[in-house]
Order: C-alpha cells, then structure tokens, then sequence
C-alpha cells in the first residue's frame, strides 16, 4: 500500500479529517424536521445549534418560546402537547426554518442485535406486510450505524412517512409494533430504530454505567486500554511501513529482491461496534434528550454466553438510559431470546436458558418493564426467526398496559412458586389471566429432580390454574423446570393468548456463572 494512502487512511481512523463548522446560521437537531413525531403529555425538548448569541424562537400548537444561543447551542422545550396533526413547526433566528407535517403521538426507541435490526422484507410474508403498509400516522427515523470513542450529539437519519418503501428496510420487530400501538390507540406513532447486528449489550452501555458497577467495570477498563493502545499501534504501523518504503528504493536502486511488504490487522476500537461503550456513544447519546414514550430491546443472542453476568448488565444499560434522558423510568419492554438450535430430547443445561432467565429477573427487579416470551416463534436452524409479526404485537400490548395503563393482560403464565406433594410438584403461576391452557394434549415442556439434581422429562397436567408434574424416575422431587433448553418445546399458555415464560425452581450452579468454570473456560476481559 502506498505510504500516503496508508496515512491518510491512519488520519480518517484517528478522526483528523477536517469537519464543516457545527455552528453558524440556526440549525436544529436532525431529529427535528420535517415528517417528525412529537411526544404527547410531557415536556418536549427542541434543540440545535447556531451562532454564539443568536435569538431563536420556536412556535408550535400555539406555543412560542424564545432563547438565546450559548456557546453555540440552544434549546427550548415545549409543554404537553396534544396528539394529532399534521401540524406546522417555525424555528426563527437570524433566517426562519419552516417545518412541516409534524405530528404529535408517542415516541418509542427500538434497540438491539439482528433479530430487532431484521427487515420486514425479510420476515414471515413481507409482500403482504409490505404491501399494507402505507399509514401517514406512523413515521420511521432509521438511525445511522456509528461506534464512537466518546459520546457524540449529531445523528444520521431522517423522518419517513410509513409505506411500502420506507418499511420495506425498516426493523420488522418495530414496524409491527408501531402498527399495532397505532391502530389501537388511534395516535401517530413515531419509531426510531437503532440497533446492529450481533452487538453485545455492553456496546450499548456508556463508560460511566460500566465503571460504576464493580462487576462490570472490566469492561469500561477494556475499552479505554484499546483506545490507548490504538495509537501506539499506528505509530508502529508508520514505522514498519516508513522502513518498507527506505528498503524498497534501496534495494530497487541496487537491482536486489526486494523485501515482503509488511502485514497489519489493526482495528480501530472507536470504530469497533464490539467494543464496550461505542454504540452507546453514537447511535444512543446522539437521541438524548428526544422526547419518548419508551424503548423496546430485543438483543441477548451476544450475550448468552456470560448470562449470569447479563442479570446485572442488562438492569446496569436500562438505569444508564433512564438516568441519561431524564424522563423518569420510562417503559422498557424485552422480548425473551427466540428458540434456537438443535432440539434436545433429554433435558440439557443451557446457556440460552440462563440468558431468558436473566432477562425475566430484570423484569422482575427493574420497574416499568415486561418481558414479550415468544418460545412459540422460533427457528431450529435459523438464529433469525422471520415471524416478527407476534413478537412487535406482544410488545405493543406490554405497551398499552405500562405506557397507557390499559387494563388488559400483557403478560404469559409465569412461575410463582411451587411445594412438594409427595412424589409431585404442584407449581403455581402469576399472570394467569383467563386461566391456564395447554395448547396440544399432553402438557409438555416440563423437567424435575430429585436431589442428585438430575433431571428427567415429566408429565404435567392442569389442575385449577396450577401445574401438577411428576416422573416415575424421580421418586422425591425437589425442583421443577420448564422450557430450560437452547429450542424450548412448550405448550402452556394462558387463555389470553400469550405463553408462558421458561423458568426453573432450582438455585443449582449456573453453566455460565464464571464460579463454575474452569479458568481455561472463563473468557478474557478482551475476549469478552
């Protein structure tokens, strides 16, 4: 490679590229144009950029606020605006910008990996899907993928009116959910999709977050010893190639071999969506202060290996975000990791299981969440399901019930608590609804254990909303578990419509706990 091609590619990984001026004539936030969704019922930052002490107003449903910019910046906020729309938007300063077919709804973020990042021409009959999706009260802001070494404020994107070319790219989880929130509330609803293909949770968590939790603190350590090798790195990079270069015209001058260019995998942590902190910095911090009802994440499948370490992650990067947009806690609903891998006839230890656990405790000790179970949508040989239409309407009815306080149940059988009878287990469940059901006779799904803790298949059945399990093998049970397999096979559901959630009953040693590995076993903080 030529030497100056090489610095130039050196300079643009470093960010030493010239930038036009962030500042000058008024200039909003890109998320502030034309085809937006405003948040309805709360305070509603308007923000941007100008000259140093330039007035700007903004007028919008009859509002007028008047600010001055600071060190380059501005920002006003509007109050309690009522749903509907189109409706004009002016933000004056030294010119006047006119913003038009804004609406005012709700406002919901979607983050994760693959399977919320996963197309709508991609999922379960998208020429059906797409061809029924034109609707002017559901717009789509596609956030541009950006890791960064720190937290930037400028985003990529634009508003789209929904319909058959806007959606057809568009996550396929977010634009069900959108559609189904719409045509129930009856409000315009505002989608803004950011997430990335095979991404841990820890690259959508801020340095901050990660330092301030002793367990995952390693994981910030890393980040920054990767930025502060980087440049050491590129410093050997120029020198390898500086030498290659002086022997090349020596040796080319003598009419000798000349020598093997030199080879280098360097890889900017900066622009490394694998790296801890990096999506949080560009495709998260750039959204804040957005208005929003709430966010939904589907993301896990990265994780699954350090499960027991996603109880606290997963709870760590929700505080992060709530605590960041200063909006209270706001909903946050999880879909539980979709059936994957190899069906197991005998019962097996999971780490995909212990990753659904961890994602239902944190449902359980973090407020205003819900999990959205979809053990009925999986794909053995494929980690992306195309059936994203039950996910994003489970989502949406986990929605209306913490976002709008319907009154409706959003939530599958889960495990209550269990006592031994005998040579059986009776188990009882929270988030019945209408009461239990099987779905296919018999009762399946369900494991139990004696105490050598090994568990054999059982039978189950209904009895008054409970579950009744037991095995000729296990003559004095002590736990019971349920869909705890990579690709549960399970059928119980409540007459509501919604499955119930795999669980165990047993506190016995986690396969991903690093107490129980072997240190050859337990990943390096890098690795990680």
């Amino acid at each position: 490679m030529h030497l100056c091609r090489t610095l130039a590619i050196v300079m643009s990984c470093l960010g030493w590229v010239a930038s036009p001026t962030a500042f000058g004539e008024v200039r909003p936030h890109a998320l502030i144009s034309d085809g937006m969704v405003l948040q309805r019922g709360m305070k509603v930052p308007i923000w941007g950029t100008a000259d140093d002490g330039e007035q700007v107003t903004v007028q919008f449903q009859g509002q007028e606020i008047v600010t001055t910019a600071r060190d380059g910046k501005w920002s006003v906020n509007l109050e309690n605006l009522k749903a509907g729309g189109p409706f004009p938007m002016k933000i004056k300063g030294k010119k006047a910008i006119e913003f038009k077919n804004v609406l005012v709804g709700d406002v919901w973020v979607a983050s994760g990996q693959s399977n919320m990042e996963w197309p709508v021409r991609l999922s379960d009959k998208p020429e059906q899907a797409i061809a029924s999706s034109k609707n002017p009260m559901i717009r789509l802001f596609a956030v541009a993928k950006r890791p960064a070494s720190a937290p930037i404020s400028e985003v990529q994107g634009s508003w789209q009116e929904c319909g058959p070319e806007s959606v057809k790219n568009f996550s396929a989880v977010a634009y069900f959910f959108g559609k189904d929130l719409q045509s129930t509330l009856k409000v315009p609803i505002g989608l803004i999709h950011t997430s990335w293909g095979g991404t841990p949770a820890e690259a959508w968590t801020s340095s901050a977050a990660l330092e301030a939790e002793s367990s995952l603190k390693y994981l910030a350590d890393g980040q920054a010893r990767l930025l502060e090798e980087y440049p050491r790195a590129i410093d050997r990079l120029i020198s390898e190639l500086t030498k290659y270069k002086q022997a090349v015209a020596k040796l080319g001058a003598e009419h000798k071999d000349l020598p093997t260019a030199p080879s280098f995998q360097i890889v900017n942590p900066a622009r490394n969506p694998m790296v801890a902190t990096t999506l949080y910095n560009g495709m998260i911090a750039p959204l804040i202060p957005y208005a929003i009802k709430g966010a939904t994440w589907y993301q896990g499948e990265s994780n699954a290996g350090r499960a027991f370490e996603y109880r606290t992650l997963l709870a760590t990067m929700i505080k992060n975000w709530r605590a960041d947009w200063k909006q209270g806690d706001f909903p946050f609903l999880i879909v539980q990791l979709a059936p994957f891998q190899k069906i197991d006839i005998d019962p097996q230890e999971s780490a995909w299981a212990e990753l659904r656990e961890a994602q239902s405790l944190t449902a359980k000790k973090v407020p205003n969440t819900a999990i959205a179970v979809i053990t009925d949508v999986g794909d053995e040989k494929d980690i992306h399901p195309k059936w994203k239409a039950p996910v994003g309407e489970r989502l949406a009815r986990a929605a209306r019930a913490l976002a709008n306080g319907e009154k409706i149940v959003y939530s599958g059988p889960t495990y209550g608590s269990m006592k031994v009878d005998g040579s059986k287990i009776i188990v009882d469940f929270d988030n019945v609804g209408g009461g239990l059901v099987a779905k296919g006779v018999p009762l399946v799904g369900f494991t139990i254990a004696g105490k050598d803790r090994k568990f054999f298949r059982a039978d189950a059945e209904i009895l008054d909303n409970k579950v009744v399990v037991w095995s000729k093998d296990v003559e004095q049970p002590v736990a019971v578990r349920f869909g705890w397999a990579n690709y549960p096979v399970v059928n119980l559901w409540n007459k509501d419509g919604l499955p119930a959630s795999p669980f165990r009953t047993d506190d016995f040693p986690m396969v991903t706990d690093p107490k129980n590995q072997r240190p050859n076993q337990r990943p390096s903080a890098r690795a990680r």
